[in-house]
């Protein structure tokens, strides 16, 4: 899939407020290119992702930054206006796919409810069942905790996954705990305890994980 939403706008311009509302509840097509290495998986699209049509969208953002930082992007896709077409190759040629716990878009995370995050959890699993990333990467801690009933997850890469994924996978859940799982920071603006740096570190980790091979740092 492209992993573009639909929009109206006008190439190469920003939303403005009623754009942006008539975005709310829309959902989000997963960017989800073949061969699949490292999958990253945001909470939900915000509206400036769903009225532009490109993931992590938002100016402020700190997502493409943090993977330019970590060396998986040779530079840093600006995609407050949707996606150049030359950025969007350069994802499917890294194989670098984007999903979210839940596909419906949102001004603040905080909209969602507890039983959407379930139910994203066991439809994380089953993407991943589906399409066989190399590595995953979830971007938000709480979010993770929420998904999968897992209070005690911290950033990094785990143990595994937590028992109500694998309880989602059934048979196939030895096929998803040899998936290497990561936690990394939400990349928001809003998150000021991660610095682009930091969220670049992170990011690596998970891209080393999934055999990305990376850029020399600048």
């Amino acid at each position: 899939m492209s992993g573009k939403a639909d929009s109206s706008l006008a190439p190469g311009s920003r939303p403005d407020r009623a754009a942006l509302e008539a975005a709310r509840d829309r959902e989000v097509p997963d960017l989800l290119p073949e061969p699949l290495k490292l999958l990253v998986v945001g909470i939900n699209p915000g509206l400036w992702t769903a009225a532009t049509g490109a993931h992590f969208a938002r100016p402020g953002n700190r997502f493409y930054p943090a993977l330019a930082a970590a060396g998986i992007t040779p530079h840093v896709i600006d995609a407050s206006t949707g996606y150049r077409s030359e950025d969007l190759a350069l994802l499917h040629r890294l194989g670098l796919g984007i999903t979210y716990l839940v596909p419906r878009a949102t001004a603040r995370a905080d909209e969602l409810s507890a039983a959407e995050l379930h139910a994203g959890g066991e439809r994380l699993v089953g993407t991943v069942l589906t399409h066989r990333p190399v590595a995953v990467a979830v971007a938000g801690v709480t979010s993770f905790r929420q998904a999968f009933g897992a209070r005690s997850t911290t950033v990094g890469r785990q143990e595994g996954w937590p028992p109500r994924a694998l309880e989602a996978a059934g048979e196939h859940a030895t096929t998803l705990q040899a998936t290497p799982l990561f936690v990394v920071p939400n990349p928001s603006g809003l998150n000021a305890h991660e610095t682009v740096e930091s969220l670049g570190r992170a990011y690596a980790q998970a891209a080393q994980a999934a055999g990305l091979d990376l850029h020399p740092s600048r």
